[in-house]
């Protein structure tokens, strides 16, 4: 599903099946490249993710558990990413399973969004696989890993808290607002809880509303003067946030 219709792809919806090792490298020059990491040839591939599947089943065969889901969910990561058994899809895959995994250990589905949280520190995570791939000591990863755990609880939990402010928001003030006013708060709230970077000017209010700069001023005002937005600035420094304080 996630490489159909692909036409640069030889195997889709099976193992790996070409002769070129999958490698890790690091050089542009043939004669100066370095391998980092070698994953398993291609025709070992049933055997291993038959090994990796009879692992992940026995780790979570007594369903909820609490004593060890970090580590076990970030073994099952790395060791499916080691095995690398897709020519393409594998990381994404590797995210599922890891959520997969602390679904299972905890009994109900996991709502914390891993896969965006990895993909927002992309740089630190490939780094942290990248020294695990000569050694057997995961320590160092399932630390870093539970980090980005933590990090992706408390990501959600702002997601929900902004999701709530939103409404309580739109609650208490719709009918103060007119239809432009309606337009750009809801598109600063799609945002979530960052919000746009460095603030909603002017000049994004008038392409968002569709309208001209006389009116996005007027507007904008408008809502300062309710309480429902404040700036900071001045003149094309001036920046508008939402005032969630008033919201609530």
């Amino acid at each position: 599903m996630l490489t159909n219709g692909r036409r640069d792809l030889v195997d889709i919806g099976r193992y790996r099946t070409h002769e070129d090792p999958i490698q890790i490298v690091s050089g542009t020059r043939m004669d100066k490249k370095t391998v980092h990491y070698e994953a398993p040839p291609s025709n070992s591939m049933t055997h291993e993710m038959k090994a990796f599947n009879d692992w992940f089943n026995q780790q979570h065969a007594n369903g909820m558990s609490t004593s060890s889901l970090l580590a076990k969910s970030g073994i099952a990561h790395f060791y499916f990413l080691a095995i690398h058994p897709f020519e393409d899809g594998n990381g994404r895959i590797a995210r599922a399973t890891l959520e997969k995994s602390l679904s299972i250990s905890l009994g109900r589905p996991a709502l914390i969004s891993l896969s965006q949280m990895i993909q927002s520190n992309k740089k630190a995570y490939y780094e942290s696989l990248g020294e695990h791939n000569m050694k057997l000591d995961l320590t160092e990863w399932l630390l870093c890993f539970g980090q980005t755990v933590i990090d992706a609880q408390n990501n959600t939990l702002q997601i929900i808290e902004c999701l709530i402010q939103k409404a309580k928001f739109f609650d208490r003030f719709a009918t103060l607002i007119n239809e432009r006013q309606t337009t750009v708060l809801r598109r600063i709230f799609r945002e979530g809880h960052h919000g746009f970077k460095g603030g909603l000017s002017a000049e994004n209010y008038t392409r968002i509303a569709k309208t001209s700069a006389s009116t996005a001023t007027r507007d904008l005002k408008d809502l300062v003067d309710k309480n429902l937005l404040f700036k900071t600035g001045e003149l094309k420094s001036t920046r508008y946030y939402i005032n969630l304080e008033e919201g609530n």
